[in-house]
């Protein structure tokens, strides 16, 4: 049975075409990486972040994370909801309800305060679950990572497979 190590992408990774990335490329453990893009998020129409100064996260067999600056967030349309969970990379994060009209939609967003040393440079910032609100990258709607649990940001520049995909449980 293949097991990663790391340094190679395993046998049954698809080859990345001109312009993608591998997520077999990604480190373990993750990096940060500045993205200059234009990051939208929009909930029922309204706009709940936009910036082009996100932060990525980058693991090995997961697609990016963005993680968007504070400043860069309508704040007034997040509400703290009950709950946490811990990353043994980057620490305890905290979960956002976003309320948009009244309606609510429950941790459709998280951020991480007081991460781990590796990931001071999303501080505060939040990310955003592109299967509970509208997430764009440079005007690309992303695809949801696949299993519910993750957040990961699934874009057309993005090889796999990745982990959430059937099959992938062992990963």
């Amino acid at each position: 049975m293949w097991k990663y190590t790391g340094k190679e992408r395993p046998p049954f990774a698809d080859e990345p075409k001109e312009g993608e990335e591998s997520v077999w490329d990604y480190p373990r453990p993750p990096v940060t990486d500045s993205d200059t893009r234009h990051i939208l998020v929009k909930a029922s129409g309204v706009t709940l972040a936009e910036t082009d100064r996100a932060v990525r996260v980058l693991e090995t067999a997961s697609p990016p994370t963005f993680y968007i600056p504070p400043d860069d967030v309508n704040s007034e349309l997040l509400e703290k909801a009950s709950g946490t969970s811990f990353c043994e990379w980057k620490g305890q994060a905290t979960y956002w309800d976003v309320i948009v009209n009244g309606a609510k939609t429950a941790k459709a967003a998280w951020s991480y305060h007081n991460p781990s040393e590796r990931f001071k440079e999303i501080d505060g910032y939040f990310s955003f679950y592109p299967a509970l609100v509208d997430c764009y990258v440079d005007g690309e709607k992303v695809i949801p990572q696949p299993g519910g649990f993750y957040g990961g940001w699934v874009t057309s520049e993005i090889a796999g497979p990745m982990k959430g995909e059937q099959g992938t449980g062992g990963w």
